[in-house]
């Protein structure tokens, strides 16, 4: 079998990585691929949301599988293309994508099928969200609101803001300023809430569902949660608090009624749903957020558990028989550390040489994955990204596996190369972003 892998981040590597390890895969395809990915695959210089060059190679190559990484080629309809030329391919179409693409789209799904989640209104003018925003305030002043651009921002588009000047400086970046384009045409204004974060990742071929082992990213850029936003530092799975109860109230009330509420619109989602969930002090659930795709990095921690050979999932999936694939997960514990470069999640420099990646690659119980590299002209591994490597670590327990992955970082270095040191501090850390 012949597979493509759409993308070249650090969650492809693992896709690929996985994948060389099937009987069934006789060759694997990345675009664009990375230079850890070109280990394992033969890289394409073609861009991951160039639909109509990777349904050309797709054709031309006899692919018989492909499977798409980052969310934008979903959003934007790779898999309704495919489909059309009667290619296999992995993800869900573009309506059901919505679900990521569009924040009032899935809040919308959410208050229809009594789905948990925080209280809401959307907007399309800034003047009614910025009244909206003076009454919240006026009657709260002291409880912050979220604010988040309705379409696609990768992972920049939510402003968490404790004061009325905060959330109206908030809406005049996205609405007014259109920093990220035609996604901040309309807004979500959300109740903030408090507690454990955790990604709750699913397979669905539109009937059966499969969840995942679930994981908690941390998606600040600094020890102790501080910091920006950025794509994920790092990670860790499974997540004690999500009790064995608590897990079967997320698949209940949570992913399955999102499966069957996108099946009500006509177009099954088949792919994977990833619902981003918190747990209140109080002990409740709800959902903060849908993705229509893997997690990046809760990828990295996530494959590396799984005993099932993935491609007889994602065949489950795209063939539309899940409900006869028996998944295994490894009783281990993994925990992954991303290495970022210098100034990320802002300005970063490219083209800096990675070193100690040899003193790594033959390390038990440890995975390195490429996310922002290249090779340099010298085919030296160099950085090409903000978020440069992934490296995982794998343990009979959350110390362990801990304690594997940091010793691994320790080996790998490039000039102004930052990291998180607390990755999973406390096995479960008290969220608030």
């Amino acid at each position: 079998m012949k597979v493509l892998v759409v993308g070249g981040g650090g969650r492809e590597h693992a896709l690929v990585w996985k994948l060389a390890q099937s009987p069934q895969v006789s060759r694997i395809y990345a675009a664009p691929g990375n230079a850890g990915i070109a280990k394992n695959a033969e890289c394409v210089p073609i861009a991951s949301d160039d639909i109509e060059a990777l349904l050309a190679f797709a054709v031309n190559n006899g692919i018989d599988l492909t499977v798409v990484g980052p969310e934008v080629p979903l959003i934007a309809g790779i898999v309704d293309r495919f489909e059309q030329q009667g290619l296999r391919i992995f993800g869900p179409a573009r309506e059901p994508a919505l679900m990521e693409g569009s924040k009032a789209y899935a809040k919308d799904i959410m208050q229809r099928y009594n789905i948990p989640t925080a209280s809401y209104a959307s907007f399309t003018s800034a003047d009614a969200a910025n009244h909206y925003l003076h009454t919240h305030f006026a009657n709260n002043p002291t409880t912050p609101i979220v604010i988040k651009a309705d379409g696609e921002a990768a992972g920049k588009g939510v402003f968490i803001c404790p004061s009325e000047s905060e959330a109206t400086a908030a809406i005049h970046t996205v609405m007014v300023d259109k920093a990220f384009g035609a996604s901040g045409d309309s807004v979500v204004i959300e109740e903030f809430l408090v507690g454990r974060e955790a990604s709750l990742m699913a397979f669905t071929d539109g009937t059966s569902l499969i969840p995942m082992i679930p994981v908690q990213d941390h998606k600040r850029a600094y020890d102790g949660d501080l910091g920006p936003n950025t794509g994920g530092m790092g990670c860790y799975a499974p997540v004690s608090f999500l009790t064995p109860a608590l897990y079967a109230q997320a698949v209940d009330q949570i992913l399955r009624p999102a499966v069957e509420a996108i099946r009500d619109t006509g177009i099954p989602y088949k792919g994977v749903l990833y619902a981003g969930v918190i747990v209140t002090p109080e002990g409740q659930l709800k959902t903060l957020e849908f993705n229509c795709r893997f997690g990046d990095p809760e990828t990295q921690v996530v494959l590396p558990l799984l005993e099932t050979d993935l491609v007889d999932i994602l065949l489950g999936v795209t063939d539309a028989h899940l409900d006869e694939v028996v998944v295994t997960w490894k009783t281990q514990s993994a925990v992954c550390v991303t290495l970022a470069s210098g100034g990320y999640p802002g300005p970063y420099p490219k083209g800096i040489p990675i070193h100690g990646l040899d003193q790594v690659a033959h390390l038990s119980d440890v995975v390195v994955f490429h996310a922002g590299t290249s090779n340099g002209p010298e085919g030296e591994v160099v950085t090409n990204g903000g978020r440069v490597i992934t490296v995982t670590g794998l343990g009979e327990d959350f110390s362990q596996a801990r304690a594997r992955a940091y010793a691994a970082v320790k080996n790998i270095s490039f000039e102004g190369m930052q990291y998180r040191t607390d990755i999973g501090h406390q096995a479960e850390p008290a969220r608030t972003e």
